[in-house]
C-alpha cells in the first residue's frame, strides 16, 4: 500500500524551504551593516558558563536553565555553553538546571559568577518495572491521550513571548551565513486552530557569498521554520488521523525528567509505506499524559520527492537531494501549565552539478529559545502589516551584524566558537574596509 504524503506535508515544505538563486559572488565588505542606536543603560547580569556531565565531563546540548519564580531562561548551544541574563534588581533566587534523563540541579543566584560558571548534572535512568505504575497497553494509545489532553496540560491562555532565534548556512564545516533575530511570538491557545503571529523586533545578519560558488542559499520562513516544530499545537505536520495509522508505536527504557517518570515512546512508519514520513523518540510524563520533549527526523525513502518538498529554486544545471532532516521540540513547565521552550530544525542535502566531478555539500539549520513570556489576556496580536509572514527569508529582513551590546539585556543562545570566530572576522574585515573619516563600524 502506498499513500501520498505530500499534502500533508506541503505547508512544512513551503516553510522549511531552500531557496537557490543564481548569484555573483559578493565582496562581504561591500555589505551595508547595521549602526548601533545609542548604548542603553546595563540593567543586567550576565553569567557565563557549562553544563555537563558529572561523570563523563561531556558538554550537555540544549540543557535549559531558569531562574526559579520567573519566566527567565535559556538554554545550551551544541557546545554546553551558555549565557544567562537576570535584571539587576533580582538579587536572591536559584537558577535551576535541567536536561532530559538527568537529575535538575539548583545553584543559588548568589553562587554564580560572570564567567567560567560549571554545572554538573547526574544522570537519572529509571526501568519501567522498577516503579509502581501502571504501563499503557498500548503505545499508539497513549500517544493518541497526550495528543487530546493537550487542552488541560498546556497553555490555554493567549501568551506573549519573547524568544531568540538563529539560522545558519555552511558549506561542509565553514559558516557562509548566520542571521539572529529577536522576536515577539504572539502565541494562542493550544485548545484553538489558530495560527500564531510572529513579530521581528530586532534582527542581524552576514552572509559571504564569496564561499557559495555561484549559487546564493536563502532558509524561507525564518524563525516559523522553528515554530512549527511545536507538535502539540501543530500535529497535523507529523500525526492527524490520517497518518497516526501510517506508524508504529514502540515503548523503549524509560527515564525522568525534574523527578518526573518519563515514558520514551519510539516512532516509524510501516515496512508498506513506501512515502517519506517520520521516525523519532516521544518523552511522555507517565502520570499526567504531557509531551516533554520529541526528536525525529524524515526518512528520505525517495530522494527525488524530498527534494520537491524542501527545494523552492534553483539552477537547471544542478540536482539537489536532501540527506538528512531532523527535528527537536522541548517544552518547559511552569505552575502546572506546559508551553513551547525550544526546537531546532537541521536540514543537511547535495548538489550535483552537471559536468563536475565535485558535488557541494551544505547544511542549513535553524532554531529558536523562548527567553521571557508573560499572559497576553487581552488577546493583543500586532496589524497584519506588522507580522512576519511565513514565507520570510530572514537574511534579506536582517541589516547587518553590530556590537556586543546590540541585544541588550535579552537573553540569547551563546553563539558557538565557529560563529565567533565568523563574527570577529567580519568586524575585522569592515574595520579595514572603512573609509578615511568615515563612520566607525559597528
Amino acid at each position: 500500500m502506498k499513500h501520498n504524503v505530500i499534502s500533508n506535508n506541503i505547508l512544512l515544505a513551503i516553510i522549511v524551504g531552500i531557496v537557490l538563486l543564481i548569484g555573483m559572488p559578493t565582496n562581504i565588505q561591500a555589505a551595508t551593516f547595521f549602526q548601533e542606536e545609542a548604548q542603553e543603560v546595563t540593567s543586567f547580569n550576565q553569567f557565563k558558563g557549562e553544563v555537563v556531565d558529572a561523570n563523563s565531563n561531556k558538554p550537555l546540548v540544549f540543557a535549559t536553565l531558569t531562574l526559579e519564580g520567573t519566566n527567565i531562561s535559556t538554554i545550551t548551544n551544541t557546545e554546553g555553553k551558555f549565557l544567562l541574563k537576570i535584571p539587576t534588581s533580582i538579587e536572591q533566587g536559584n537558577v535551576i538546571v535541567a536536561f532530559l534523563g538527568y537529575k535538575s540541579s539548583s545553584v543559588p543566584l548568589a553562587q554564580m559568577k560572570e564567567n567560567n560558571n560549571k554545572i554538573a548534572l547526574m544522570v537519572s535512568i529509571t526501568e519501567l518495572d522498577e516503579v509502581n505504575v501502571v504501563i499503557p497497553k498500548s503505545a499508539r494509545a497513549l500517544v493518541r491521550e497526550t495528543l487530546r489532553k493537550k487542552g488541560e496540560n498546556y497553555f490555554d491562555d493567549p501568551t506573549l513571548m519573547t524568544a531568540f532565534y538563529r539560522e545558519t548556512i555552511k558549506k561542509r564545516k565553514r559558516n557562509v551565513s548566520l542571521s539572529e533575530a529577536v522576536v515577539n511570538i504572539y502565541k494562542s491557545p493550544y485548545t484553538t486552530g489558530q495560527k500564531d503571529a510572529v513579530q521581528l523586533y530586532k534582527a542581524r545578519k552576514s552572509t559571504d557569498y564569496s564561499k557559495l560558488d555561484t549559487v546564493a542559499l536563502k532558509l524561507q520562513g525564518g524563525p516559523f521554520n522553528a515554530l512549527y516544530v511545536d507538535i502539540m499545537k501543530y500535529p497535523e505536520y507529523i500525526f492527524n488521523e490520517v497518518t497516526m495509522e501510517d506508524y508504529n508505536f514502540t515503548f523503549e527504557r524509560s527515564t525522568r525528567i525534574n523527578d518526573k517518570l518519563i515514558y520514551v515512546v519510539g516512532f516509524n512508519q510501516r515496512p508498506d509505506i513506501y512515502d517519506p514520513l517520520y521516525k523519532g523518540q516521544l518523552f511522555i510524563d507517565a502520570e499526567k499524559k504531557i509531551l516533554t520533549s520529541a526528536i525525529y527526523s524524515l526518512n528520505i525513502t525517495n530522494k527525488e520527492l524530498a527534494s520537491k518538498l524542501f527545494v523552492r529554486k534553483k539552477p537547471r544545471n544542478a540536482k539537489v537531494y536532501p540527506t538528512d532532516i531532523a527535528y527537536r521540540v522541548d517544552y518547559r513547565e511552569k505552575d502546572g501549565k506546559w508551553y513551547y521552550g525550544y526546537s531546532n530544525a537541521l536540514l543537511e542535502f547535495k548538489i550535483n552539478w552537471d559536468k563536475k566531478l565535485f558535488n557541494s555539500v551544505y547544511s542549513m539549520s535553524c532554531e529558536m529559545a523562548v527567553t521571557d513570556w508573560e499572559k497576553n489576556i487581552a488577546g493583543e496580536v500586532p496589524k497584519v502589516k506588522d507580522r512576519l509572514k511565513s514565507s520570510i527569508i530572514l537574511s534579506d529582513a536582517a541589516v547587518g551584524f553590530s556590537d556586543p551590546d546590540f541585544w541588550g539585556e535579552y537573553n540569547i543562545i551563546e553563539p558557538e566558537k565557529s560563529i565567533e570566530s565568523a563574527i570577529k572576522k567580519i568586524q575585522r574585515q569592515l574595520k579595514r574596509s572603512k573609509p578615511e573619516g568615515g563612520a566607525s563600524a559597528p
